[in-house]
């Protein structure tokens, strides 16, 4: 697996099923900027299945630094995709909601015409398009919003400010499905058992249930925490960022379902769990 220290890679490590073996490889092992090194690797793994959980994911400096991220989010997963297509081996790599420009109300399915908004969106779209063309079998899985206890993410940020404030002021037109990393874990290894029996593949999509903006996040965590911090909406216009963020990032589901038995986890439960786990690490 490409990556070790990223939030869902961390999940994988955690939730790697018995009798499964992962090995699991950080930038020392396989340097995503360098595409042709991680070819390599793949050709030479004892591997039934390759899953790529690493990527850019600065979504801001992206925009400033767009070759980069389309080398490690466009060009490596290409060839990993490649590489796996010489060994016929299922490769599995998680992309984004920020392929789609979030017009509309709808959840955007995966049939949907890709548009995306920036630099990081066209960079996840080229490692799309790259996997398509390289022949492999492949899951392709979309997901959006992902938070956990590792890494930096929105509830660990909220927590930390809630404990710090009154109040914050929090977005509340931005809607989407967020993706607690364990429950994606899950999904992958899934998917991985699938592949590897023969399933075709294809792009799917994976996100939290139900639907909610940021605003509704924080308003969790803090309620998880026992914290008094009020939440304050606001619109996106009041909280500028060099990169544009999709205002509609719903992700309809059902087909990662139908072919791979998994329903939406539920964020709330897992914004709770992650609480539970950041609180209990400081007692």
């Amino acid at each position: 697996m490409f990556g070790r220290t990223g939030q869902v890679a961390r999940e994988l490590a955690r939730r790697c099923p018995s009798g499964m073996e992962a090995t699991f490889l950080d930038r020392q092992d396989a340097d995503l900027s360098d595409p042709a090194a991680c070819a390599a690797v793949v050709r030479g793994a004892d591997a039934d299945c390759v899953v790529n959980a690493a990527a850019w994911t600065a979504v801001d400096r992206a925009e400033a630094e767009e070759a980069t991220a389309t080398t490690v989010n466009g060009e490596a997963p290409g060839a990993m995709a490649k590489a796996c297509a010489e060994r016929d081996l299922p490769f599995l790599h998680l992309s984004t909601d920020y392929v789609f420009d979030g017009t509309g109300t709808r959840p955007f399915v995966p049939e949907d015409p890709a548009a995306p908004l920036g630099a990081y969106g066209r960079s996840k779209l080229a490692g799309e398009i790259a996997i398509r063309a390289s022949g492999a079998r492949h899951v392709i899985l979309r997901t959006s919003w992902v938070v956990s206890a590792h890494g930096s993410n929105f509830v660990k940020t909220m927590l930390r400010l809630g404990g710090e404030r009154a109040s914050l002021r929090v977005v509340d037109d931005q809607v989407g499905g967020p993706t607690p990393a364990a429950g994606l874990a899950d999904a992958l290894f899934a998917a991985a058992d699938t592949m590897v029996a023969g399933h075709a593949g294809g792009t799917h999509h994976f996100a939290g249930a139900p639907d909610a903006s940021w605003a509704d996040v924080a308003r969790a965590t803090m309620q998880a925490a026992g914290l008094s911090c009020r939440i304050d909406p606001i619109p996106s216009s009041d909280y500028p960022t060099p990169a544009r963020r999709p205002l509609n990032s719903r992700l309809d589901c059902s087909s990662f379902s139908r072919n791979f038995g998994m329903e939406r986890p539920d964020w709330r439960s897992g914004v709770t769990a992650i609480v539970n786990e950041l609180q209990g690490a400081t007692r």
